[in-house]
């Protein structure tokens, strides 16, 4: 008789992780389902382009990039992600507007008496603004631009040669004074359409270089304000057609108030006690918006502008004008995606008015109560501790961050905090950032290094797992789990850094106490160093196809840099550790300077660093330039820390210092100065009445009584050690 199969039973524990993101519609992580399959709708608020592009953007669009390329390459989601680039807004047309009308003026063969009376007058302007601002934060911004005015005004005062020189000087320092003051004069002249384009043209190219020097991936589609004026006039109309706008004196307005009042519609979804913030409303309008303009609400905001004289305009059937900023994001998104999208994102600063009203206008020109599924939003920036501003021209451009470090040492520096979360931009937490990445390094270093020679094609490659090779092995499967744990976990990367230095450090605990015992497993070892890497380009933190570790150089053009190189360098190496060897056995210091200098000074500027051990000599092949980015940025830590110590020695000593002057104080006179706190004393100089004359309480008295005797034992130390001093 045929036997049968046994019955089969499954001993997995049926626990899977899903994917939760954080979504800002509910305020809570939700289980991410897209809408169709595994393909992925992605929407992307871009950048307003009127200047250089800042931290700020980084804080966005790299925090964007890590969840972009997680959900791609680890959960392997089939992703569309769009972009659009605001070119018509009311910072563009009044930074436009101010730098062609200061360009023009500085032409100009004006005397420079005739600049300063002019200077002088456009600074009574911006005087009068600071004089009106509430906030602080402008308020102060406004006083500086004030400051550096005058300072410039004082200069030519006191100036007795008057040359082009000090003209320049004038302008450069009084060109914001300056153009806001043309601007008011001569704005609504400007009528020329290309001034209007040529500006956000030229930020945006600057963006876009700023993002590839990021590593971030370009979108799949970018959308422009200004190609697509004719989908956002029809977006218009639905909305007119639906019943949620209307037309006011050459304007449309959203009605807010029908909409949140009509069935299945919410207004503020995202900020719900939001509504009716007419500040942030005002602020969301833009500049150039007259507020007091026919809306039938307060909080009802612009779809359609009417364009005034010194501002571009486009043909529509409400006469000629300009898209509002909110209308622009809605229209875009649903005319490459439809009614519906799975991910929405941007920074957490425009969630109210910007992304609510955009809600809303979806939602009221689809007829839908679902336009977005999930809303992502990155974290505010503060640098140094304090928040970032642009408008408080308190920022740090992309460039010039760049100068200090580089893209992958910031990319590390962003996955060290929650993409939702205030991310510190700080020597401290940069210093984080680079004691990661050479961790990394090292680690990379090691494995390479014990592996050099081994091209894991030979059986004596493959080594049987001992105890301690299983232990490892475990902690690595355990690690693993853990960070997939952490990734579906609204894609937690602080958590799976730690996890990789946790992994990092007991693979560096089993290759110090192990490499050279008859066991060592570099397999096992370099089966995590892969999975590392792979980590790593996920993050976007490696641009190569690197197998393992850090590229060599970040010229894509050299490939196989340690097979190329490896051979001369390792009979270079060898070479010196014959140097070594016989001029340790003659006492050849002099010899052993210049091989110390080969290792120090002349390899590091080729991209080589190398390492002497107690029995062998490390190798590493690095990128040059980076290399030497990283010696600047050691020796700048080092002047960090010098100066750091001797402000604490500074300070120890002024403390020392205030310790001794007040030990020469005779303690009948500690108190008598304290005419604040007491009104009487009694013949010791102790208190007895506060400085209201009450009389003070026992337990005060009993205080003041033990600081007495301390000050009067202190005072005779003094006293003896002036005496020694003397006899001496």
């Amino acid at each position: 008789m045929k036997r049968a199969l046994p019955a089969w039973q499954s001993s997995s524990k049926n626990e899977t992780d899903e994917l939760v993101m954080f979504n800002s519609l509910t305020r809570q992580k939700e289980i991410f389902k897209p809408l169709d399959g595994k393909h992925l709708k992605w929407y992307s608020c871009g950048p307003t382009v009127y200047d250089e592009s800042h931290m700020g953007h980084a804080r966005c669009f790299i925090s964007f990039d890590i969840l972009r390329r997680v959900l791609q390459d680890y959960f392997k989601y089939d992703v569309t992600y769009c972009m659009n680039v605001t070119d018509i807004d009311d910072k563009i047309i009044t930074r436009a507007r101010k730098n062609y009308l200061f360009e023009e003026y500085s032409k100009t063969s004006s005397s420079i008496e005739k600049i300063v009376d002019n200077v002088k007058e456009a600074l009574s302007l911006t005087e009068q603004k600071a004089l009106e601002e509430q906030d602080k934060d402008k308020k102060d911004m406004y006083n500086k631009i004030i400051s550096s005015v005058k300072f410039v005004l004082d200069k030519f005062d006191k100036s007795s040669n008057k040359n082009e020189q000090l003209r320049k000087e004038i302008l450069d320092a009084s060109s914001e004074v300056l153009s806001t003051w043309l601007d008011k004069l001569k704005g609504k002249d400007v009528t020329d359409n290309s001034i209007f384009r040529t500006l956000p043209r030229h930020y945006e190219d600057e963006f876009h270089k700023d993002m590839a020097a990021l590593n971030i991936l370009p979108a799949n589609v970018l959308t422009r304000v200004s190609e697509y004026v004719p989908e956002i006039i029809e977006f218009i109309q639905d909305i007119i057609k639906n019943g949620f706008a209307y037309e006011s004196k050459g304007s449309v307005y959203f009605d807010t108030i029908k909409f949140s009042n009509s069935e299945n519609h919410y207004y503020a979804k995202l900020v719900p006690e939001a509504f009716g913030d007419t500040k942030a409303l005002a602020e969301g309008e833009g500049d150039l918006t007259d507020q007091a303009q026919e809306k039938r609400n307060p909080a009802d905001f612009a779809l359609w502008k009417f364009s005034k004289p010194g501002e571009p305009s486009w043909e529509s059937p409400w006469g000629r004008g300009r898209p509002g900023w909110h209308i622009e994001c809605s229209a875009m998104a649903g005319a490459i995606f439809g009614s519906n999208i799975d991910i929405h994102s941007g920074g957490t600063d425009l969630k109210f008015p910007h992304h609510d009203n955009e809600i809303a206008q979806s939602e009221a020109a689809f007829c839908n109560n679902n336009w977005v599924n999930f809303f992502l939003h990155s974290g505010h920036l503060h640098i140094q501790g304090c928040k970032m501003s642009k408008s408080l021209k308190n920022f740090i451009t992309i460039k010039d961050a760049l100068k200090n470090y580089t893209s992958r040492q910031i990319r590390i520096l962003f996955l060290l905090y929650q993409w939702k979360d205030t991310l510190d931009y700080s020597d401290q937490a940069m210093e984080t950032a680079l004691n990661f990445e050479k961790t990394c390094k090292e680690f990379f270093f090691k494995i390479k290094d014990f592996s050099r020679d081994i091209k894991f094609d030979q059986a004596n490659d493959f080594k049987k797992l001992g105890k301690t090779e299983k232990v490892l092995l475990s902690t690595f499967n355990e690690k693993k789990s853990l960070i997939h744990k952490a990734l579906c976990d609204s894609i937690n990367t602080p958590q799976v850094v730690k996890e990789i230095l946790n992994l990092i450090s007991c693979s560096n605990t089993y290759m110090n106490s192990n490499y050279n015992q008859e066991s060592f497993n570099l397999v096992l070892l370099r089966d995590i160093a892969i999975y590392i890497t792979s980590l790593l380009k996920i993050f976007g933190v490696i641009e190569t196809n690197e197998l393992m570790g850090f590229p060599a150089s970040n010229n894509t053009e050299i490939q196989n840099q340690d097979e190329l190189l490896m051979p001369y360098l390792n009979v270079l190496s060898k070479f010196r550790d014959d140097v070594r060897t016989e001029a340790r056995s003659s006492k050849q210091s002099q010899i052993l300077n210049i091989c110390d200098k080969l290792r120090d000074d002349v390899l590091p500027n080729l991209g080589v660093l190398m390492e002497d051990l107690n029995d062998r000599t490390v190798i590493k092949l690095c990128d040059k330039e980076t290399l030497l980015k990283e010696r600047e940025q050691k020796m700048l830590l080092a002047e960090r820390k010098k100066a750091d110590d001797l402000k604490r020695k500074q300070e120890l000593e002024r403390a020392r210092k205030e310790k001794e002057a007040k030990k020469a104080i005779p303690p009948h006179e500690m108190f008598l100065k304290e005419t604040d706190k007491y009104s009487k004393f009694d013949e010791r100089g102790i208190p007895i009445l506060d400085a209201e004359g009450k009389e003070l309480s026992k337990g005060a008295r009993k205080k003041l009584e033990k600081l007495f005797e301390t000050q009067a034992k202190n005072y005779q130390e003094y006293l003896e050690s002036k005496k020694k001093m003397s006899e001496s």
